[in-house]
């Protein structure tokens, strides 16, 4: 298994190294890639068909957020560059038509350990709330604090992308600087008019976690290869302008 540490010095060039992963594990090399991306906007393919779509491409520029649009998932999420993590782990596939629900299950249960390695206290449950950000049938919230009866707060979405001979499951996690975070969001998804609730926002630090990154994307690193003896790591080569992010364990 490859595992790939680092990040680009463009977004391009960042997002053709992810795509790089789904061809390394057709060929039978399976890769994981656990990075802090560029501070962005992505949307997906939905936002793009909205009237609003260019209103919200405005909004996230006002906001030093760079709009990119994005291959996987669903709605618009943003990435502050320095604290908002992104996860990738692409395996071969025999048969694309098969397999979609236990690779979901796989990832989410890494990720659910990986989380509740880090804090005694931080128990992700599984499920969001309602207008969360990028909306998804596979996501990880926190309760709020109080009595534990108040709505969740969403910290990771994972989503899949499978073509014949591979699949990648990814996602997102927040980590920390959840108001500048929810305020991107209000605005973008105003400008889309899609509904949105700023409360739904969370973090690992706001549910009890450490709010390092580089603390989390090891843990999230350790649990997406699980226990493998063929691991080879490779920091992002020169050929793709290495920025020197998230190269230190």
């Amino acid at each position: 298994m490859r595992v790939i540490r680092g990040r680009a010095a463009t977004i391009e060039a960042d997002r053709d190294l992810s795509r790089q992963l789904l061809s390394f594990a057709a060929d039978g090399d399976p890769a994981v890639r656990v990075w802090t991306p560029h501070r962005q906007v992505a949307f997906g393919r939905r936002d793009r068909r909205l009237e609003g779509y260019d209103r919200a491409c405005e909004r996230a520029r006002e906001r030093a957020f760079p709009p990119v649009e994005r291959d996987v998932g669903g709605r618009a999420v943003a990435y502050d560059g320095e604290t908002t993590l992104a996860f990738a782990r692409a395996e071969p596939v025999a048969d694309f038509r098969r397999g979609t629900d236990e690779r979901y299950e796989r990832a989410t249960n890494a990720i659910v350990d990986a989380l509740r390695s880090l804090e005694d206290d931080l128990e992700p449950v599984r499920g969001e709330p309602s207008d969360s950000f990028c909306p998804g049938t596979h996501s990880l919230s926190h309760t709020r604090e109080g009595d534990g009866e108040e709505p969740e707060r969403k910290v990771v979405g994972i989503a899949q992308r499978v073509r014949q001979d591979a699949a990648v499951t990814a996602g997102i996690v927040l980590v920390a600087r959840r108001e500048e975070l929810t305020a991107t969001l209000e605005d973008v998804y105003g400008a889309l008019e899609v509904p949105f609730d700023p409360e739904s926002v969370g973090t690992v630090a706001g549910g009890g976690g450490p709010s390092d990154p580089s603390v989390v994307r090891s843990a999230l690193e350790d649990a997406l290869v699980g226990e493998r003896a063929d691991v080879t790591i490779e920091p992002v080569s020169e050929t793709y302008g290495n920025s020197d992010a998230n190269e230190r364990r």
